[in-house]
């Protein structure tokens, strides 16, 4: 192989006045590679420093020798000398080394203190942000009623269409079955006790104080939650919220009141209609399996129904609509603009959504039964 009169090959040699140290020179370049992989292989043991000073030029190819030669040698990088023009480049490539350990995860108690305290304050900041959020969006729904033609009316009615009327179906189902559960998990008790007529008192107070609203909160929680982080979080990473903003419009008027009062409107007619199916589900369990007649079954359940229990379900609609639809559209106006950054808020607002469903519904539940109500 020829080689230029100033282009001197790669070379590795002990130093005879440090056996432990090994002195490169040359070019170790990609012109070298099978010299520079000779030049290593040929390399003494027990070599514990490599001073690489005298190398006249080095790229990629050189450091990854290097690198690959340590990790074969078990020798520490950090023992290589090389000039100060070549470090910033050896630092760059030792940095994506692809065999580079992969730093061990501290499971000690501090580490463990440490994480908590910066999930507790990222949830202080998200609690802080959606409150925040809901002062804004009642300043603006204020100012609807000074300035009508800000509402979205086709926008409204188009969203109602998909939260509602796509969403009926699906909670009328599994409203029934749950009601038919219902039904057979209270026949199964009581039917030791001789009072398997109780069986409608059972489904009746289930589904009209709290399984009705929330089957409904928890389906739409997945179902729209998500939808309305995504529409948005879409929108973001295409800059069409910039291009609203820079156009003079409210991204909160155009994007987010309409979600919200069509969620608003819708999630209590869900709701009601999820309170008739259970109850249809717990009749037809009672007719075709409890031996208890549909005409039976419907005295006893018109006899025996209160509008408390009713009026308790109804109440906690509106105030599930509202945190479902904030929660989805403050999550996808917080899209950093990446895909990873869509799908993790879209994540985070189901799980954020149903939490809260449930927290709120259990503090509902008992504060009312406080209230003997």
């Amino acid at each position: 192989m020829s080689v230029a009169p100033n282009h001197h090959p790669p070379a590795a040699a002990a130093d005879p006045a440090e056996p432990g140290t090994l002195r490169l020179s040359g070019r170790w370049t990609l012109r070298f590679a099978n010299e520079i992989g000779e030049a290593l292989r040929a390399s003494p043991d027990g070599i514990v420093r490599v001073d690489a000073r005298a190398v006249e030029r080095i790229d990629t190819l050189g450091v990854l020798q290097l690198l690959r030669h340590a990790d074969r040698r078990k020798l520490d990088f950090d023992h290589f000398e090389f000039r100060d023009d070549q470090k910033s480049l050896i630092a760059a490539i030792e940095d994506v080394h692809d065999e580079r350990p992969k730093p061990e995860r501290d499971t000690g108690f501090k580490a463990a203190l440490g994480r908590l305290g910066h999930a507790v304050v990222d949830n202080g900041r998200e609690v802080a942000a959606l409150v925040a959020f809901l002062g804004e969006l009642l300043v603006k729904l204020l100012r609807l009623f000074k300035e009508p033609s800000r509402f979205r009316l086709t926008s409204t009615v188009h969203h109602m269409e998909q939260v509602g009327l796509d969403s009926a179906p699906l909670v009328a189902l599994l409203s029934f079955m749950v009601g038919a559960v219902i039904a057979f998990l209270g026949a199964m008790v009581l039917r030791d006790f001789g009072a398997t007529i109780f069986v409608v008192e059972l489904v009746n107070a289930a589904f009209l104080r709290e399984f009705g609203v929330l089957l409904t909160a928890i389906l739409l929680a997945g179902r729209t939650a998500s939808a309305f982080t995504a529409q948005i979080g879409m929108m973001v990473n295409r800059e069409e919220v910039d291009a609203i903003r820079v156009l003079g419009l409210d991204p909160v008027d155009l994007l987010v009141i309409p979600r919200v009062l069509a969620l608003l409107a819708m999630l209590p007619l869900l709701t009601f209609i999820a309170m008739i199916a259970g109850l249809a589900g717990g009749m037809a369990v009672g007719a075709f399996t409890l031996d208890i007649p549909a005409v039976a079954y419907f005295a006893r359940m018109q006899e025996m129904m209160e509008t408390r229990h009713f009026v308790v379900g109804m109440v906690k609609a509106p105030v599930f609509a509202v945190l479902i639809a904030l929660i989805g559209c403050l999550e996808g106006l917080q899209v950093a603009g990446t895909a990873q950054s869509l799908g993790e808020r879209t994540t985070s607002s189901v799980v954020q959504s149903i939490s809260m469903v449930i927290v709120i519904d259990a503090l509902a539940a008992l504060w009312f039964m406080e209230m003997d109500y």
